[in-house]
C-alpha cells in the first residue's frame, strides 16, 4: 500500500510541534518548492515569529506564508507587471486567513490584551504551552490556504 503523501499543511504542523516559530514552520514545509534546505527556510523565517520578534504584530503563520509566496511567484523589478498578480495571490489567502481566525494580528489571535508587552525570551514549548495556544491550527490553515493558492490555476 502506497503512502499518502504528506500535505506542506501536515508537515507546517510537524515544525511547530517540533518547536519551530510559527513562521519558521510556514517555510520549511515549503523548502524544497522553494530550492532551499529545511534549515535556510528556517533561518530565512526565523524573526518572523511571534508576530515579528515577539511583538505580537503580524502572525507568523501569516509572515511565512507571504514569504514564501514571495519566493516562488514575486516579482524582482520594481517595475515588474507581476507585482498586482502577486498582490491578488496573497490577498486571497490573507482574506481567507483572516475569515478563519478573525484578524491577521498575532496578539489579537492569541486574544492577549493591546497593552501586554511580550519580551525577547520565547514562552518554554511544554504540553501546557501546546494545549493552550491555537498556533497549530493557525499554521495548519495559513499552510494549506497558501498550498490551495499554489496550486490553482
Amino acid at each position: 500500500m502506497d503512502k499518502q503523501p504528506v500535505s506542506a499543511a501536515e508537515k507546517a504542523r510537524a515544525f511547530f510541534l517540533q518547536g519551530y516559530n510559527c513562521s519558521q514552520s510556514v517555510a520549511a514545509a515549503f523548502a524544497d518548492v522553494m530550492g532551499l534546505t529545511e534549515e535556510q527556510a528556517a533561518r530565512m523565517a526565523s524573526a518572523l515569529g511571534g508576530g515579528l520578534c515577539r511583538m505580537r504584530e503580524s502572525c507568523g503563520a501569516v509572515t511565512g506564508a507571504m514569504l514564501v509566496l514571495g519566493a516562488l511567484q514575486g516579482y524582482g523589478r520594481p517595475d515588474d507587471a507581476a507585482k498586482a498578480a502577486l498582490y491578488a495571490r496573497g490577498q486571497r489567502v490573507l482574506r481567507a486567513f483572516r475569515d478563519l481566525h478573525g484578524s491577521l494580528r498575532c496578539r489579537e489571535i492569541l486574544h492577549l490584551p493591546p497593552d501586554q508587552e511580550s519580551g525577547p525570551v520565547p514562552t518554554p514549548r511544554t504540553a501546557a504551552f501546546y494545549q493552550s495556544r491555537p498556533c497549530a491550527q493557525v499554521i495548519y490553515d495559513a499552510a494549506r490556504l497558501l498550498e490551495e493558492e499554489l496550486n490553482r490555476a
